[in-house]
């Protein structure tokens, strides 16, 4: 059968075509070799994870599938724990780490847990995370684990979800067993509420067994991933006592030794992982508050209630994590610098 030139032609569009629809022609946008990334996280899918999730679709498809970054959830490559461990021994190419679960690892980042930082507005906190992420003492607790940076996890303020009686004063807390790690727990302690630190995966069960009476999360969408608010009777709707660092770092070893292509597609696209972050936030929250509404009891402070909290657990918190680290590393200048950046977002 003798083809002529136009019928070649129309061929040729043909064949195109059907790659392309199958994704086998696609052209990558970033030329570079074949690499494959697994994250370590536990729990389950959530807001946390959902900018990760954008940022390893948006590399995918840049690369037509040449640079490929997996999250393995549900501690499937380590505990949450030992994700730092796990980095420093080349176990996996990236992990998302919370500072609380390990503090004398990352003792700079329990800066992030002090009570009461100005972090509320979440653009504010965007900026001063995303500045904090290059500072020398944040940058240098990851080293020391074959680490480095990428992005904050940009957690929202807590709030507390608890079962017994509730805490409607101050003096209420007294006696109470408060899921809260770092100056958070610690603030807590001010108010005469017992600290208690556990994974995030075992909070629910200890409250549903008794062992626990409340647990302080990032409100609204971790108290539901974890189930805290199906334990809980109450929960504090303007407490706001502070956040942590739930951030996501990269192995050292793998990042060096990607090409620059792929270093400059990781870079360009932290304001994509991070702004999904903060719109899953959002829309937790769109869901979650009127569910929390309807089936547990709102406790909202007065402003008098507020101020003796910040008074009794803000300053003197600061000022006691500050003296147990200055010989540690430039803790006035880390603390210094959130108050810095933020002054400088608004």
């Amino acid at each position: 059968m003798k083809i002529n030139l136009k019928s070649k032609s129309v061929l040729a569009l043909a064949i195109a075509g059907m790659l392309s629809s199958t994704g086998i022609a696609n052209a990558a946008n970033v030329e570079g070799p074949k690499v494959f990334w697994k994250l370590s996280m536990w729990g389950n899918p959530r807001a946390l994870s959902a900018g990760m999730e954008a940022m390893a679709e948006k590399v995918k498809a840049e690369t037509d599938g040449n640079f490929e970054i997996k999250i393995f959830y549900g501690a499937q490559l380590s505990k949450n724990t030992e994700n730092l461990d796990g980095l420093k021994v080349n176990a996996f190419e990236g992990a998302a780490i919370c500072n609380f679960y390990h503090p004398g690892k990352n003792p700079a980042w329990m800066v992030f847990s002090l009570p009461f930082l100005p972090l509320g507005d979440p653009q504010v906190d965007k900026y001063v995370r995303t500045k904090m992420m290059e500072h020398p003492a944040i940058v240098a607790d990851m080293a020391q684990w074959n680490a480095v940076p990428y992005i904050s996890g940009l957690l929202p303020q807590y709030e507390i979800l608890g079962n017994g009686p509730a805490p409607m004063k101050l003096e209420d807390w007294k006696g109470k067993r408060v899921r809260a790690g770092g100056g958070l727990g610690t603030a807590m302690e001010k108010l005469g509420a017992v600290k208690t630190t556990l994974p995030a995966g075992e909070t629910s069960t200890a409250m549903q067994r008794g062992a626990l009476d409340a647990a302080a999360f990032p409100y609204t969408y971790a108290h539901v991933s974890f189930k805290i608010n199906e334990e809980s009777e109450w929960f504090t709707a303007n407490l706001a006592p502070g956040t942590s660092e739930c951030g996501w770092v990269f192995n050292k070893t793998a990042y060096d030794a990607l090409p620059d292509q792929y270093k400059k597609l990781l870079a360009d696209n932290k304001e994509l992982a991070i702004d999904t972050q903060l719109a899953a936030y959002a829309k937790a929250d769109e869901k979650n508050l009127p569910m929390f509404r309807e089936t547990l009891k709102e406790i909202i402070y007065s402003e008098e209630q507020l101020a003796k909290f910040r008074k009794v657990a803000g300053q003197p918190v600061w000022d006691e994590w500050i003296a147990a680290n200055k010989d540690k590393f430039d803790a006035q200048d880390v603390f210094d610098s959130i108050f810095k950046y933020a002054e400088e977002a608004k």
